[in-house]
């Protein structure tokens, strides 16, 4: 378990938080793991019928840990990759994930919402998905998943043209279900992880396979994605994206 994930469960009720503020929450491969085992672990067990994932601080995550991704890479269709084990658990838990935004979700910060089955946030979170900014493309089957709950154009201005969606824009356009003040957000998503953990576990598997009737698709995009997701990580536009973000400097493509 890394040190860097916090997971507790009280009254049915299993929180993982994301806990490394001094990185603004950035996800290293051993953090991955750790997720992916206590969400591997809610589903397959009854300790807990609800799960909520959060950041510390103000900010939910930033994303990747590019160092990570630098050093060790993305094998594509590697299911031990901590990486992909993440995805997969996520995208396949059979019980309710909710997701507590409480401040920036960046990159996979995003996406890992789309496999959320509630996502809340707090009235300052934002949120935005620079894979092309950074020389690489979707992932975790946003570029499906992403138009189908915002619609294509809202969709593409955020994979596209890079733009930072506020908690206003997020409820209007569907990506989150409720915004709460900051102060109020984990304690409200709290009593409704509660009431859910409340109610009859069987239903809540069968309603929630009922609506992620798509999950086959879904698995099969993500793999298309991974690949060209991993060969982008050798290009040398990502070189150049982490080497002008280390030198605080626009990112030279020509």
């Amino acid at each position: 378990m890394s040190e860097h994930i916090i997971v507790s469960t009280q009254n049915r009720v299993t929180t993982v938080t994301i806990s490394r503020a001094d990185k603004k929450n950035a996800i290293t491969f051993a953090m991955y793991t750790a997720i992916a085992e206590a969400i591997e672990e809610y589903g397959q067990t009854d300790q807990a019928r609800a799960l909520v994932i959060t950041g510390e601080g103000d900010m939910f995550t930033a994303g990747n840990d590019l160092q990570d991704f630098m050093t060790g890479g993305l094998p594509a269709g590697d299911a031990e990759n901590p990486i992909i084990r993440f995805l997969n658990a996520i995208r396949d838990c059979p019980k309710p994930l909710i997701a507590a935004v409480n401040g920036s979700a960046i990159g996979v910060g995003l996406t890992m919402l789309l496999h959320c089955d509630l996502v809340y946030s707090a009235n300052s979170a934002t949120f935005s998905a620079p894979f092309v900014q950074l020389g690489l493309v979707p992932e975790a089957g946003s570029s499906m998943l992403l138009p189908a709950s915002l619609g294509m154009a809202v969709a593409n201005d955020v994979l596209l043209a890079g733009r930072v969606l506020t908690a206003a824009d997020a409820l209007n356009h569907g990506l989150v279900a409720r915004v709460f003040a900051d102060g109020e957000l984990m304690s409200k998503v709290q009593e409704i992880a509660q009431a859910i953990a409340a109610s009859s576990p069987v239903a809540l598997k069968q309603s929630k396979a009922l609506i992620r009737n798509q999950r086959d698709e879904v698995a099969r995009h993500m793999a298309a994605e991974i690949k060209i997701f991993a060969a982008q990580l050798q290009s040398p536009d990502f070189a150049e994206s982490v080497a002008a973000k280390l030198q605080k400097r626009a990112p030279n493509y020509s």
